[in-house]
């Protein structure tokens, strides 16, 4: 297609027509977002529908990417981008006098993620398409995100994240696509055809209506497909009698509850309906992804036996770990395959990304939960682990190796069990991750299967975290190299050469210094906080968790108190400490964390005395959008978890990309970030992940002797149940005191250290741009196209 900035003048005016009955110039500013996105979506929807039209009539294989989470971000931008459209889009803003940033507010946030494990299989999907790989997504359509944050007196205050308030120009509803999810019921066993075959009567159904995102390749003419199920009733779901009596009837309480399905982000799991509404998200996207993929295969005259050489299906986490089960109910009970193939088409077309090495987040489900509520599949799940555990019983002859490997024990279903039983190939996503699961965690897995196993280090994509959000450094990057990297970010390496050439250096601090000063702005209009930018700008962004240690960050920053106070010679560079988290509605011990963090800041902001060398900020409602501010103006990135614990990260990448420096420990993929930019370019600290085992094994650690010996420690220690920050924190001194599982205390000095070594680093400002440039030059190396790559070729065979 041609499209010019004449095109796109004319195009608006028609679209403009048709929506509205104005003239594009006569419509509020939203409605000219609109009209622009529809606009720019029309022109994707041509290479969309080519696309799919070749994948449908070819025989090419394809990839599923199963996930609970796709934390995409805006997506109009980054289309605009992605299409080659920037420099055009541009100049019609300019002519028609608009202010294309100012678009962004009315672009909505699709609030389908979390966190790391959302925005990654954003970055895999954009890769997918950007290398020419058919991949697709499967997920749900939430009505509402995980929440928005509110911060209240220093506390966390949930609310609704209405993202699609105003609509979601991106999204195309298939409605003649849906497909049946059946819950409930009873399985009886009748002979047909002189075979006993499992009747599924009196079930409950539910319709699942999908609808697709596009997912734009870089300047490829590759549209992917993102599909997403919303849950509403079969048939007429409005009772009119009912209503016109001002009643409310039986149909009410049934659309409730179908609606209830793709409601809401992760409903609350510490209550018994909380985890019921969970387990039918899972069943209901996972039934609905596999049923329109064998749909679409069936159609296209390919049989079960071809479906591995035809699709893939990767399960992201635990969450759609019921693709193993429900892919064979659809084999077996629709397809009639028997068992033995079956299995053999369910393992090679299924793979597990295993996400964790906490035991605690590996989801586990109660037999009679999914017995009620999805029957056959129940049947299923324990017709595969009554075979596997024959199978394990055979080869070791010890009913005690059984059962730390059986996916059904002690009454509950272990779903990464099932992924792993039921899945070809099982990777860890790092280096250092990938050994736990091996050595530790999976080792029983690993003895049975080593072939499976494997490591693909999780990436990022070049095209959100680099060009979108950081387009002066964009700039700088093509006049010293060429634009190639954009295509293969492998080849930023080249900016290696140019780490001590001093007005390199300088620009890259210009850059950063302007970066600085629209996070400043970002602070200001979320906080009322006016900040320094020439201090360092100290970050800490992710989800709230204890082992990600916001905990240790906000302890050293009341050192840092005292010792201004106390201690007439101190002295440092000024630090401006930044955080931005949300903590899941149920974590006691998290929201806690972000009121001490508010709270300090509260004595330290309004302190004369203090705030000339720290300030302490707390961004709300972190979001995709608000890191593409934070993240380029930064200095310093905090990836501080206990080591062992964090899978990978990959907002480590996203800040090195963007020319922050890392302190961080010797975990998930900082090994790796280490390895790449050597170890004079990074700052580690802490017990690395031999040290941490063997103090476990000994229990040789006891933090009240270590407090004891630590009196300076103690003394901030106890600051948290004196009244210092206007709260009590006992609960928090409760955790360090008694258990310290995270071993935050036990890294403290070496954190503190490392900051002090930080400190005079960052007053050499040749030194300092020159590692900054080293970074960015090694970031190409953690792009998620070289990881999808490596899925391609290993796992997927594509």
């Amino acid at each position: 297609m041609n499209i010019t900035k004449e095109k796109i003048l004319s195009d608006l005016k028609k679209v403009a027509m048709i929506m509205f009955t104005k003239e594009f110039v006569d419509t509020s500013k939203e409605d000219q977002y609109k009209i622009f996105a529809t606009v720019i979506k029309g022109y994707l929807s041509e290479n969309w529908l080519e696309k799919n039209e070749n994948y449908r009539i070819g025989k090419e294989k394809q990839v599923y990417y199963f996930s609970l989470e796709f934390l995409l971000g805006k997506m109009t931008c980054t289309n605009i981008i992605n299409l080659g459209l920037e420099e055009l889009c541009m100049e019609v803003m300019d002519e028609l006098g608009l202010d294309f940033k100012g678009f962004d507010k009315y672009d909505a946030e699709p609030g389908l993620g979390n966190g790391g494990l959302g925005r990654l299989a954003a970055c895999f999907l954009d890769s997918m398409a950007s290398i020419g790989i058919p991949g697709h997504g499967c997920g749900i359509r939430y009505d509402y995100g995980l929440f928005e944050q509110k911060i209240v007196n220093g506390e966390q205050i949930e609310g609704p994240d209405n993202w699609l308030k105003n609509g979601f120009v991106w999204e195309t509803k298939k409605s003649h696509q849906s497909k049946r999810i059946k819950f409930y019921g009873d399985i009886t066993l009748k002979e047909l055809g002189g075979c006993l075959t499992p009747v599924h009567t009196g079930y409950e159904t539910i319709l699942a209506v999908p609808y697709d995102v596009p997912i734009v390749g870089y300047k490829n003419k590759v549209v992917n497909n993102l599909r997403l199920w919303k849950a509403q009733i079969e048939g007429n779901d409005f009772d009119f009698n009912s209503f016109s009596y001002g009643t409310f009837s039986e149909l009410d309480e049934k659309k409730r509850n179908a609606e209830a399905i793709s409601k809401l982000l992760y409903p609350d799991d510490t209550t018994e309906s909380g985890r019921l509404l969970r387990l039918k998200q899972e069943y209901f996207f996972v039934s609905a992804g596999l049923q329109s993929i064998v749909d679409y295969n069936s159609k296209k005259g390919i049989t079960p036996n071809e479906f591995p050489n035809t699709f893939s299906i990767q399960i992201n986490d635990t969450h759609p770990a019921l693709c193993v089960a429900e892919f064979m109910r659809i084999l077996i009970d629709e397809k009639k395959v028997y068992w033995d193939e079956a299995w053999e088409i369910t393992k090679e077309v299924m793979s597990y990304t295993n996400h964790t090495i906490l035991t605690e987040a590996m989801e586990k489900w109660e037999i009679d939960k999914v017995q009620q509520l999805i029957p056959r599949v129940y049947m299923i799940i324990e017709e595969i682990n009554r075979r596997f555990c024959d199978e394990v019983y055979q080869k070791y002859d010890d009913w005690d190796r059984v059962m730390e490997v059986a996916i059904i024990k002690d009454r509950l279903i272990n779903m990464a069990h099932l992924a792993i039983v039921g899945s070809h190939s099982i990777n860890g996503v790092s280096k250092l991750h990938t050994e736990v699961l091996t050595k530790k965690v999976l080792k029983n897995f690993y003895e049975l299967y080593p072939e499976r196993f494997n490591n693909k280090t999780n990436g990022i994509t070049h095209r959100r975290w680099l060009l979108k959000s950081n387009k002066a450094l964009t700039t700088l990057i093509d006049e010293m190299i060429g634009s190639s990297w954009k295509d293969d970010p492998n080849l930023l390496e080249k900016l290696t050469e140019f780490s001590e050439d001093k007005n390199f250096c300088e620009k890259i601090e210009g850059i950063k210094l302007e970066n600085k000063k629209k996070l400043a702005e970002l602070i200001w209009q979320e906080t009322g906080i006016e900040v320094d930018i020439n201090s360092i700008f100290d970050t800490h962004v992710k989800r709230l968790h204890g082992y990600k240690r916001q905990l240790l960050n906000i302890l050293h920053i009341i050192y840092l108190y005292r010792e201004i106070l106390e201690n007439k010679d101190f002295t440092m560079h000024p630090k401006t400490f930044i955080f931005s988290a949300k903590a899941a509605p149920g974590y006691y011990l998290a929201k806690r964390i972000i009121k001490l963090i508010n709270s300090v800041g509260k004595l330290i902001n309004n302190d004369d005395r203090i705030n000339k060398f720290i300030k302490v900020i707390f961004i709300p409602n972190y979001s995709v959008s608000k890191a593409q501010i934070i993240i380029p103006g930064s200095d310093l990135s905090e990836q501080i978890s206990t080591v062992g614990m964090e899978a990978s990260g990959t907002s480590n990448m996203k800040f090195m990309m963007n020319g922050a420096l890392t302190i961080g420990t010797l975990d998930g993929a900082n090994v790796e970030i280490k390895e790449a930019v050597g170890g004079e370019n990074i700052f580690i600290f802490g017990l690395n992940y031999k040290e941490l085992k063997e103090i476990e094994k000994k229990q040789s650690y006891n933090p009240i002797k270590f407090l004891k010996e630590n009196p300076k420690i103690n003394k901030i220690v106890e600051m948290l149940r004196d009244g210092t920050f206007g709260g009590d924190f006992s609960s928090i001194y409760s955790h360090l005191v008694d258990e310290d599982r995270y071993f935050v205390l036990k890294d403290f000095n070496s954190y503190l250290e490392t900051h002090k070594k930080i400190d005079g680093i960052y007053r050499d400002r040749d030194r300092w741009n020159s590692m900054v440039v080293k970074n960015i030059a090694k970031s190409g190396h953690f792009s998620s196209d070289n990881t999808i790559r490596k899925y391609a070729e290993e796992i997927w065979k594509i």
